[in-house]
């Protein structure tokens, strides 16, 4: 499935503007070609005939020329002259502008930009989904048990090739640094999820990252893992509704079946 890039997105946005600014600007300059040939044309224009008429006719004559090959068979020497250097002019800025626009809409940038918005498109759908973050040991494990169980998953993550292995399976796809900007979450719709896991193996970001989907969603289901009882207290305290110690599990595990002590002789 096609991945959405938080910081690419924020660049293509601006390089698409950017291009539609440049084709406003175009247009407006092309219309200011037209009239300033136009206005030459009647100037040029020695036959005795109304002004008006003169100023029709080189309206015609100028948009002929923009649009068509233009025609300068009524045109006295002057007028001919007159419009070739126009016709240079506009074949001259007309292949510079089309090269500059396709530059723009061929970027990296904005064809991540437009990949984001058919993206943005099915994420703004979402809720009741269950958001991973992490797609690497843990979090891989996990998201690949929810997508199995038959739930709606969305993996945040900052690696390019974690993204790229997650959208490979098929997952809805968030590449950034959700602890950074928490606009990665809004993209990942936690207002609207269920439940969310963080799996990073940095206990200052889960916490980071605990506090603030707690903030954007008062009613998520955030499980979380810690180090220790240090840290799983502060996380409960951030809005984790489920701490899970690593020593802990490990222990228990260990523990079964239950170690029994060595027989008294």
């Amino acid at each position: 499935m096609a991945i959405y890039r938080f910081a690419a997105a924020q660049l293509g946005r601006a390089r698409w503007r950017d291009w539609r600014r440049r084709v406003v600007g175009l247009a407006l300059l092309l219309a200011l070609v037209v009239l300033a040939s136009a206005a030459g044309l009647a100037l040029l224009d020695d036959r005795s005939i109304p002004a008006t008429e003169r100023a029709v006719d080189g309206l015609w004559n100028a948009i002929n020329l923009v649009t068509t090959l233009g025609d300068f068979k009524n045109m006295d020497a002057g007028q001919r002259l007159f419009m070739l250097c126009v016709t240079v002019l506009v074949v001259v800025f007309g292949a510079f502008a089309i090269g500059q626009l396709a530059g723009i809409l061929g970027s990296d940038e904005v064809l991540v930009y437009r990949e984001n918005r058919h993206v943005e498109r099915h994420l703004q759908n979402l809720s009741g989904h269950a958001v991973v973050i992490g797609y690497v040991g843990l979090g891989r494990t996990i998201a690949d048990r929810l997508q199995r169980s038959g739930e709606r998953v969305v993996v945040i993550d900052r690696d390019e090739d974690n993204a790229a292995q997650a959208s490979d399976k098929g997952f809805q796809v968030v590449m950034g640094d959700a602890g950074v900007n928490d606009g990665v979450m809004h993209a990942a719709r936690i207002a609207h999820a269920r439940v969310l896991f963080v799996t990073t193996g940095d206990p200052h970001r889960n916490l980071t990252l605990t506090l603030m989907s707690h903030t954007l969603n008062a009613t998520l289901d955030i499980v979380v893992t810690a180090e220790n009882e240090h840290w799983g207290a502060m996380l409960r305290r951030a809005g984790a509704t489920r701490v899970v110690i690593a020593d802990h599990v490990l222990a228990e595990a260990m523990m079964v079946p239950p170690v029994t002590p060595p027989a008294a002789h």
